[in-house]
């Protein structure tokens, strides 16, 4: 009697290392969004101009930036398999 070889294929669209790099950009993004929160007033007769800074105007949307493009990255990355 002849063993069966079974073979595991892998179905996943994406390897381990995408996934990761997925999980990066995600966490980019959201340390981005993070940065942007804050800077209102809890009265609306005064206004604060901690709202025009530099982490909520320049820094926080290069960070959501740099997240996007480490999640196109990381969808158009060949595996190795």
């Amino acid at each position: 009697m002849a063993k069966k070889e079974t073979k595991l294929v892998n179905d996943f669209a994406f390897g381990r290392e995408n996934y990761m790099w997925m999980l990066i950009g995600i966490a980019c993004i959201f340390v981005g969004f993070i940065l942007m929160s804050g800077g209102g007033s809890k009265d609306p007769n005064v206004f604060n101009p901690d709202i025009f800074s530099f982490r909520r105007i320049t820094l926080a949307p290069v960070v959501v930036l740099i997240g996007f493009v480490i999640e196109i990255y990381a969808i158009l990355k060949k595996t190795k398999e």
